[in-house]
């Protein structure tokens, strides 16, 4: 009875300013740090070479929200490139996930499209894939406006679609041929434009999941559920589609047995990977997710 209650209030927190900044001067306090690969590229990159030891790929995201001031968005468009700098003069296997807010999408679209550009071509020089993560229900046609418009010059980009919303299966279906990351959803939404009940967003996702392997496209499955983990096995088999065509990704810190089985089991595993001191709203996020995870969170707080 106390999921729905949780998951508010730790939604609400993640979109609280206040708190963020707060959080900052924390540094990775209340468990975080079980979640979050540090503060500095070195020590995710440190991470990221741990997982790829076990046979797990990763994806990096310095991570960033509430971006007004232009020489904040210049800032982490700097360090996007000094993380693909990295990721290719280390070696690791690793691509590179950013948010568009981040990167001043709130304060001029063309704007945040120039630094995406400037992003977008040392990572075309350095032959790393980069993945423009999903927000909230306002910020998504921006999000594939601006994919579109950098789908014109680059093949290395893709985005994330979020099962919860009612234009999910569209927007798969309009982008047959993208590299897609399909997620269930982390935000809250209105009941105009998103299923409020698990039974229908778990039964969109699986039917997103079939459109794009059918579709032929590179497939990312975002999901710590076992039964819809288990679901995809089954239909890959049935269909004789190729552990090539997609992978299973996780996040960092979470169901770490898992991630080594499927490994095991030949399946292509990749890790997200956060990192950065604005760590809040990403951690607060988890929790709401599955109010489970508290008890997680606590635990590593009280460890240290």
């Amino acid at each position: 009875m106390l999921e729905q209650p949780l998951k508010s209030f730790f939604t609400s927190l993640s979109q609280s300013k206040s708190m963020n900044k707060l959080a900052k001067k924390w540094g990775l306090k209340l468990g975080a740090s079980q979640v979050v690969a540090g503060v500095t590229i070195s020590e995710a990159i440190e991470k990221v070479k741990e997982l790829n030891e076990k046979g797990l790929s990763a994806t990096l995201d310095h991570l960033g929200e509430f971006v007004e001031e232009r020489t904040e968005a210049i800032e982490a468009t700097d360090h996007c490139i000094q993380t693909l700098e990295q990721i290719a003069s280390s070696g690791v296997n690793c691509n590179l996930s950013l948010k568009l807010t981040q990167l001043g999408l709130d304060i001029d679209q063309s704007f945040c499209l120039e630094n995406m550009e400037r992003i977008m071509k040392k990572a075309a020089e350095l032959g790393i894939f980069v993945r423009i993560d999903m927000e909230d229900y306002g910020h998504c046609q921006q999000t594939l406006d601006i994919l579109a418009e950098l789908r014109k010059t680059y093949d290395n980009v893709g985005t994330v679609i979020q099962a919860y919303l009612f234009r999910a299966l569209d927007d798969v279906r309009a982008l047959e041929g993208i590299p897609l990351r399909l997620v269930k959803g982390a935000y809250k939404e209105s009941p105009e434009v998103a299923y409020q009940e698990k039974e229908k967003i778990d039964e969109n996702y699986f039917n997103m999941i079939k459109l794009h392997l059918d579709s032929g496209t590179y497939t990312a499955i975002a999901s710590h559920d076992h039964q819809i983990i288990d679901r995809v096995k089954a239909y890959v088999k049935e269909k004789g589609i190729s552990h090539s065509q997609f992978e299973f990704q996780m996040l960092y810190g979470f169901r770490t047995n898992l991630q080594e089985e499927l490994v095991k089991e030949g399946y292509n595993v990749r890790i997200y990977v956060p990192f950065g001191i604005d760590w809040f709203g990403y951690f607060m996020r988890r929790l709401a997710e599955r109010p489970q995870n508290v008890a997680f969170a606590l635990r590593g707080f009280f460890s240290k």
